[in-house]
């Protein structure tokens, strides 16, 4: 009994303790509460102060400040202050930059889903609708990224004169100063789009859109310096580019040798005070047509001449310099990865420039790291996820009509269960990446600049795209790799390392910026307690840091409450208004998982501290479960928004699992790797007691999005859908329409494709060709001579969507492809096979007529009549409509009763009793010769004949 009480006491005060946490009580209730419930369990059982004295001894403590400021806060903020390094102004600024948005909802354990629920999503404007359809539909039409990228090397002067005139680089400047202030949602949709036709153009248009001039002036600039540049930036008459990267800095941007040192000089004929600049910038888009430069550089002020002589280094600065100021250097150009967009050099040694060149004037001084970090953000939320958006959703339109088209074995490459691996990847990525930027965007239009959400957007777009692209070549193969006018995958793939490397390289991004800034900018007391820790007055901050650190504490085992809850009786069930029984379960998981992270984040900034800016592989994986989180809800957001069709709920539900199950490895990696065994032990008991509680996408699911990737319109709507999002079209030359149009004619006419396919693949046929084949089938009755002709001409098609191109030697010239299944050429197919093996049986005595009716002995066990036994029941017919092979106990429904084609009620008999008897062969080499002559023939035919009437009338 004593024992029994003495547990039920601990229980109790166990119990108490977490409920304080979970409620978050206040420091003194919480002790209060804690102090009470020790009194009352002593009377259960004395025993009980085991456990009971020690916390209410703490209490006590936490109740009189002079004791735990004694205690506990100041051997805590001198152990902190020594385990932190010491940061630089640079880093300072470049932690502290930019705002933060639903990411810190994640971040923090505890997503508010009535504010998820309320966030506008993104939409076009009427006035943005028409640009796209209009002017960028214009644009893409003109563009040919083969003739630019192997030929050119430079977009056309008629695509430069369109894009200046009808404001393409001044997609984000107010219409004050000429712009078109577009949305951030319509600059991704607008590069997207120009993005799928030629990435040349799109990172043209991009540049000045993003860290540009523009934008830093916009935010930062003057009035006199934005009535000097912006209306030029709008209308195209001014060309900027932005000198940041140099052979000594590129993700260390910080460490520019760059410099401009405050002296005075001449400039414009006057004596003013001004900068000495000495700089040397590699790797500049847009550099070498330029009309006006952007510079970060080291600012210095030696003698004291703004009037502070204390201060002489005033730390990265930007300023805005005419390209033709006097000792400025364009240099030659750089050759980006085999993209020719306009990348070079801007140099000058002691180049003079006044103050007022300075972004925002002298007041601007040292703020350039601020201005940059917080600018960066519309190139790694906006452009680069576009342009990564793009190519993945070229890749599911382009590969995924080539899965349908290509056979090899007699079906469909996309049916093949190693394709569809990497298919319901491109499929289920595809789609998470277009509802990745419609919720980045959603926050990028809400205003304010967060750094941690678009550094997310940079790293993961990309790096998807990557795969996306890569498993788009596997699944192609030969047709990729041979480069021409007519490979549709070689563009993206090589411009695959420009969009990993700007803005960012994505080591960098991932290992030291998501969870870097994210801590920083998502914690809800670190970066404060941060600032305290750096005080030279140590005294004076120990107080604030009193007050923050306990709150931070209450943060953490709060945390840590929910996380015990969740990882043994499930997440919470918060969720949005919207969620149904396909979402819920997904928004449960999330809470859990978010909960999760926030008390494994902690844990981690309170044990490494400073070292953990140097376990850049333990903050790769928080910055995978931060970002896939992200991730998660974006795809919630989108589905909710979308056509929640069945066909979209498998994308979204691939991709889901794909998220969720990185997150579970990266947790798991995360604890396995944690140098404080014990820490990581107890952080991965209490948020995952099970162990695994994630699968990826089983193989079922993988093969149904496999075969849904090959379908387009009502069977898969978010196929039709991203015909919207990117340059779609069908035109049978075209570099992409090619694919498309052939894809499209397939579905057209798939049901006789499949149907005279089944009866070739029986050997019902005889010759050595597909016109051959054609013909006899024609003959025999088997299909209409219309339908013969829809055969060639689907044929030629699929023919052609898979040539590749040829060269001269020199591979200097593309040859021209000649078809020999086209409508023109099929004639020159046929062969006398067929006829030569009739006449050598008739001379043996072997020649046996085709005989196609059904012998009852094959009649099937259902009792079926030979008129009914055809199809997929035919014991003899092995094959589903697709072409895939079926055994004969699964062919037994009735719609493929229904869909197959007898081919014994098609006789020729019916056609011979009509006004003459006609010939199939004879019949169809007319048509084929005869329909598709040449153009000039047949007017010279007309002309004939106009000349014969013409002379009869007279």
């Amino acid at each position: 009994m004593a024992i029994g009480l003495f547990i039920l006491a601990l229980l109790v005060q166990l119990a108490v303790v977490l409920a304080i946490f979970l409620q978050s009580l206040s420091r003194l209730t919480g002790s209060i509460v804690a102090i009470i419930t020790v009194i009352v369990t002593a009377y259960i059982s004395p025993w009980s102060l085991i456990l009971g004295v020690p916390i209410a001894l703490l209490c006590l403590i936490l109740l009189i400040a002079p004791t735990r400021r004694a205690l506990i806060t100041k051997p805590v903020y001198k152990a902190l202050g020594k385990a932190m390094p010491s940061m630089s102004d640079t880093e300072r600024e470049a932690l502290d930059a930019g705002t933060s948005w639903w990411e810190k909802e994640l971040f923090m354990g505890n997503p508010n889903w009535k504010t998820f629920a309320n966030y506008p999503y993104p939409e076009l404007s009427d006035e943005e609708q028409s640009f796209i359809d209009n002017e960028v539909e214009y644009l893409c039409a003109m563009l040919d990224e083969w003739q630019i990228q192997h030929d050119d090397k430079e977009l056309s002067p008629e695509a430069w004169q369109f894009i200046k005139a009808n404001g393409f680089l001044g997609l984000i400047i107010p219409k004050e100063y000429g712009g078109l202030d577009f949305s951030s949602y319509a600059q991704s949709r607008i590069m997207s789009k120009i993005a799928s036709r030629s990435p040349t153009a799109a990172v043209t248009c991009m540049v000045p859109n993003s860290l540009g001039p523009g934008e830093l002036l916009m935010h930062y600039g003057t009035d006199a310096q934005k009535q000097r540049w912006l209306p030029g930036l709008a209308k195209g008459e001014e060309i900027p580019c932005f000198g940041l990267t140099g052979p000594e800095a590129g993700s260390d941007a910080g460490a520019i040798p760059d410099t401009g040192v405050v002296c005075y000089g001449i400039h414009d004929g006057e004596y003013t005070l001004g900068l000495r600049m000495n700089f040397s910038k590699r790797w500049i888009t847009l550099a070498p047509i330029a009309t006006v430069v952007g510079l970060a550089f080291k600012m210095y002020d030696p003698e004291g001449l703004l009037g502070d002589s204390d201060k002489t280094d005033y730390g990265i600065t930007c300023a805005l310099v005419p390209a033709s100021h006097e000792g400025v250097i364009i240099g030659p150009r750089h050759y980006p990865s085999g993209s020719p967009f306009m990348n070079g050099t801007v140099d000058g040694t002691d180049v003079f420039i006044p103050l007022d060149y300075i972004i925002g004037g002298v007041e601007n001084a040292g703020r350039g790291w601020r201005m940059l970090m917080e600018c960066l953000g519309v190139g790694r939320g906006i452009s680069l996820p576009a342009l990564s958006t793009s190519a993945s959703e070229m890749t599911y339109l382009s590969v995924g009509a080539f899965a349908k088209v290509r056979e090899q074995f007699k079906i469909s490459v996309g049916k093949f269960e190693g394709v569809q691996d990497v298919t319901s990847y491109i499929a289920s990525q595809t789609y998470m990446l277009e509802a990745f930027r419609h919720l980045v965007t959603c926050g990028l239009n809400q205003g304010g600049t967060p750094s941690v959400m678009t550094a997310m957007a940079k790293y993961y777009a990309t790096e998807t795209m990557r795969v996306v692209v890569n498993h788009g070549m596997d699944v192609v193969g030969g047709r990729a790799i041979q480069m021409g006018p007519r490979n549709f995958l070689a563009t993206p793939y090589h411009a695959i390392p420009v969009s990993i490397t700007v803005e960012g390289a994505n080591i960098l991004t991932r290992s030291l910026m998501i969870f870097g800034q994210g801590a920083m900018r998502c914690h809800p007391y670190l970066f404060d307690e941060l600032q305290l820790l750096q005080s030279e007055d140590k005294k004076a901050a120990l107080k604030p840091f009193d007050v923050l650190f306990f709150k931070h504490l209450g943060y953490t085992f709060n945390r840590g409450a929910k996380a015990f809850v969740s990882g043994y009786m499930g997440g919470s069930n918060d969720a949005p208004l919207f969620a149904d029984s396909f979402t819920r379960p997904y928004y449960k998981h999330i809470n859990r998982l978010s909960t999760s992270f926030a008390l494994t984040a902690d844990m981690a900034l309170g044990l490494l501290a400073g070292d953990l800016k140097r376990k850049e592989m333990l903050s790769g994986r928080l910055a995978d479960i931060h970002g896939h989180l992200f991730i998660a809800t974006a795809i919630l957001q989108f589905y909710q928004y979308g056509s929640k069709s069945k066909a979209e709920q498998l994308h979204a539900e691939v991709a889901l699992k794909h998220s969720l199950f990185t997150i579970q490895e990266a947790f798991i990696s995360f604890f396995d790797n944690f140098p404080n065994r014990m820490a990581a032990g107890v952080v991965s008991f209490v948020t995952f007691p099970s162990g695994r509680i994630f699968k990826p996408a089983s193989d079922e699911l993988k093969r149904q999005l496999g075969d849904t990737f090959m379908d387009d319109f009502e069977a898969n709507p978010f196929r039709d859908y991203l015909k919207t999002m990117v340059y779609y079209n069908t035109e049978p030359d075209d570099v992409t329409g090619r694919m498309e149009n052939a894809y499209q004619t397939l579905l057209a006419v798939e049901p006789l494709w499949q149907r005279f396919k089944k009866a070739e693949h029986k050997g019902s046929f005889e010759g050595l060709t597909f016109e051959d084949f054609v013909v006899d089938a024609s003959q025999n009755g088997d299909i209409s001579e219309e339908e013969a002709e829809v055969l060639i001409h689907y044929n030629a098609l699929r023919f052609d969507s898979l040539l590749t191109d040829t060269f001269d030697e020199h591979l200097e010239q593309v040859q021209e492809r000649t078809n020999p299944h086209s409508l023109e050429n099929a004639v020159d197919k046929l062969t006398d096979y067929a006829q030569l093996k009739k006449e050598a049986q008739i001379r043996n005595g072997t020649y046996v007529a085709k005989d196609t009716s059904i012998d009852d002995n094959e009649l099937s066990a259902n009792g079926q009549t030979p008129e009914q036994q055809i199809g997929d029941t035919n014991p003899n017919h092995g094959y589903e409509p697709d072409g895939d092979v079926k055994m004969v106990a699964e062919q037994h429904s009735a719609g493929e009763h229904a869909n197959q084609t007898n081919f014994n009620q098609s006789h020729p008999r019916t056609e011979a009793l009509s006004h003459r008897t006609r010939d199939a062969e004879s019949v169809l080499n007319h048509r084929m010769s005869d329909n598709h002559r040449s153009q000039q023939a047949k007017w010279e035919d007309g002309l004939r004949r106009d000349n014969i009437n013409g002379n009869d009338s007279e």
